[in-house]
């Protein structure tokens, strides 16, 4: 097994599966604790609510286990968000990995509210996640919060104003778009995190 996915009970479980096996990667879905403790790397997926999300991994006991873990974990659309200390949707804690809040985006004409659709990155600096990832690569986001630019980031984009769309701390990383559906990108993005350990 390379990797666990966390069953927070979203409904792009199976497309990020199918990612992985695509790259010849085979992954399992659990919320089980020896199971995610033993395993080389960890994915938080997440849709919906984050208040929702927060209750799903604490009735299942992974919300204090996340933080202890010590191989690489990527956090995906919301559980990007979760790895944070606090969001605005519905003034929820979250699992307090990273320090910033999650902030609701505000649209603007021409710009609307859920942020759905292509958008280009811009890497901020260098990290392996982001090795073969070129600036204005396009990666697909489905989001109505975000994460302004902060210390962790390593690429932005731009939504009206720039956001976080890949983040790391330690062996923690985030990214706010769908790399399960992100074409040849989100699919090097994977890849990348399935060399770390």
């Amino acid at each position: 097994m390379d990797a666990v996915i966390i069953d927070s009970g979203g409904a792009n479980l199976a497309s990020l599966q199918f990612a992985f096996e695509r790259l010849g990667a085979s992954t399992q879905v659990t919320t089980d604790a020896s199971t995610i403790i033993r395993a080389p790397r960890v994915i938080l997926p997440g849709v919906g609510a984050a208040a929702d999300a927060m209750q799903r991994l604490r009735n299942a006991g992974v919300a204090e286990l996340l933080p202890t873990l010590k191989q690489p974990v990527l956090g995906i659309c919301l559980g990007m968000q979760l790895l944070f200390s606090h969001s605005e949707e519905g003034s929820t804690p979250c699992l307090g990995i990273l320090a910033e809040t999650v902030r609701r985006l505000q649209p603007s004409p021409g710009l609307p509210v859920p942020h759905m659709g292509w958008n280009q990155l811009a890497p901020q600096r260098e990290d392996p996640i982001l090795e073969g990832i070129a600036k204005d690569d396009y990666v697909y986001f489905v989001h109505s919060y975000a994460v302004p630019p902060a210390d962790v980031t390593l690429a932005t984009t731009d939504y009206g104003i720039p956001v976080s769309a890949i983040v790391r701390k330690g062996n923690f990383w985030g990214a706010q778009f769908h790399p399960e559906r992100s074409a040849a990108t989100g699919a090097r993005l994977l890849a990348n995190f399935l060399r770390l350990n």
